[in-house]
């Protein structure tokens, strides 16, 4: 029997676009699946489209692939994946790879990294993005793990990678689960931007009684400018589409309840955990969940808000325009910070840049100002934040009359909008040269004892607030 290549198990769409997309690139594969007749269906239907060799189990799996032998798994991330790697392991020697491809959370990535590590067997967990389609055609590929199993793996992922000006949609992110991290993100960050959207949608819907089909119209326009993106794209097909049955617009008979698979929350728990700000995302997350508890909205129906009229026109079509860039870069900003953090808290060492671009083609986040961010981390890897790059500064500075406009129209009609507003926010709180914290630290102080620094002279000080409010050295 020939050897293959690679090997992939966990044949659901993902898992066997993703073999697809290496037999077309000429790579023998290994294909195995819990349930054999889904592979036998797979190389029934494609075995037209390159070399696939199947297995009905994961020790004959193991044993058709060549040496360093290199296996991705496809299965949904928790308990299952563990006894997939457990199993594979013990089938495994020293120098052999396993590789994961779902969306598993970064520190079971590091734990299980650490683990196979002291059994000498690499463990890569991978960042896909681009949902079926990518997986089939290009995705982008977000490998973490060790250098050695990169210079063993990378050349195949950046072969079936999507490619932008010829550049592969994929590099070695960092050590350990900074792949997965990477992965995380990202979705943060498309949390946010398709809460951007949905909003801009919303208030123009809203204000200006504008139908789903006019609205696509709008999208499209956006699409061939600034604004140039999967999201956007695939924003204006949402809305101009009609439902067969009814005949009324896809959207008016969608269930207004968001789901959620957990990577927007994974996002803010670690934000929380290392400090950093990623107030869109959040909100986004939020937003999801609020959406998701119809006996709450249901008892809140009667409570009274303004009455909706026409506000505008065309000017609210550029104002909300603006509004979504200026939003959208602050929430890329966010996660970039988050990414930055990451990489000093776990010693990774990312590459902001080349994040920026590997998400220029393949992942769903995928836009066209993905190259401005790339050129503002060329331009200075120790950026602070995106907004303080002169590119991005000058275009929120351009913006943020249309933006304050936004957020006043949305609170003035009732439309809730709090990816634009926490955005403005996020931007006002930036710029202040003095923020209420100071308040906030003497009330700390007061009821805890927690201290406070002064603005003229170094240490730490405590007020005796119940006796004679002398000042203390800390």
């Amino acid at each position: 029997m020939d050897l293959a290549d690679i090997g992939v198990t966990g044949l659901a769409t993902m898992g066997r676009n993703l073999a697809r997309n290496l037999a077309r690139h000429g790579y023998a594969v290994a294909v195995h699946n819990r349930t054999y007749g889904r592979t036998q269906q797979l190389v029934k239907e494609f075995g037209g489209e390159g070399t696939f060799v199947p297995s009905e189990d994961l020790a004959a799996f193991v044993a058709s692939l060549k040496r360093p032998r290199r296996a991705i798994i496809m299965v949904k991330a928790g308990a299952g994946t563990d006894a997939v790697i457990d199993q594979l392991a013990d089938l495994m020697e020293p120098g052999d790879m396993i590789v994961d491809g779902g969306n598993a959370h970064f520190d079971d990535t590091r734990r299980r990294e650490a683990a196979l590590r002291e059994r000498g067997i690499h463990f890569v967990g991978t960042g896909i993005s681009g949902g079926e389609e990518g997986a089939l055609n290009g995705p982008s590929i977000m490998p973490g793990g060790s250098k050695e199993s990169w210079e063993a793996l990378g050349p195949i992922l950046q072969d079936i990678a999507a490619k932008v000006e010829g550049v592969p949609c994929s590099v070695h992110v960092g050590p350990d689960g900074a792949g997965h991290f990477v992965k995380m993100v990202h979705n943060g960050i498309e949390y946010s931007d398709m809460q951007l959207i949905a909003e801009s949608y919303d208030l123009l819907r809203q204000a200006l009684g504008a139908t789903p089909a006019e609205l696509a119209e709008v999208f499209r326009e956006w699409n061939r400018g600034d604004l140039d993106s999967y999201l956007i794209e695939i924003t204006a097909e949402v809305l101009d589409q009609v439902d067969a049955e009814t005949g009324k617009p896809f959207v008016d008979i969608v269930v207004d309840q968001a789901e959620q698979k957990g990577t927007g929350r994974w996002t803010v728990q670690s934000a929380l955990d290392l400090g950093v700000p990623v107030t869109g995302i959040a909100e986004a997350t939020f937003a999801r969940a609020l959406s998701g508890h119809p006996e709450q909205r249901a008892a809140a129906a009667a409570l009274r808000g303004p009455k909706l009229s026409g506000v505008g026109g065309r000017e609210l079509i550029e104002d909300v325009r603006q509004a979504l860039y200026a939003s959208k870069i602050v929430a890329y900003a966010q996660g970039f910070d988050q990414m930055a953090a990451a990489s000093k808290e776990y010693g990774w060492d990312l590459d902001l840049g080349a994040m920026a671009t590997i998400w220029r083609g393949g992942c769903i986040i995928r836009a066209k100002f993905l190259d401005r961010i790339r050129a503002a981390y060329d331009a200075d890897p120790s950026l602070p934040t995106l907004l303080a790059d002169p590119t991005f500064a000058a275009v929120l500075d351009t913006a943020q009359e249309a933006w304050r406009r936004v957020v006043t129209t949305a609170v003035q009609i009732g439309v809730p909008t709090p990816g634009f507003s926490s955005a403005l926010a996020y931007y006002d709180g930036l710029r202040r040269d003095r923020l209420p914290a100071a308040l906030v630290q003497g009330l700390r102080d007061y009821f805890g004892a927690h201290t406070y620094h002064r603005v003229d002279k170094e240490g730490a000080f405590h007020t005796d607030w119940s006796g004679d409010r002398a000042e203390h050295s800390a």
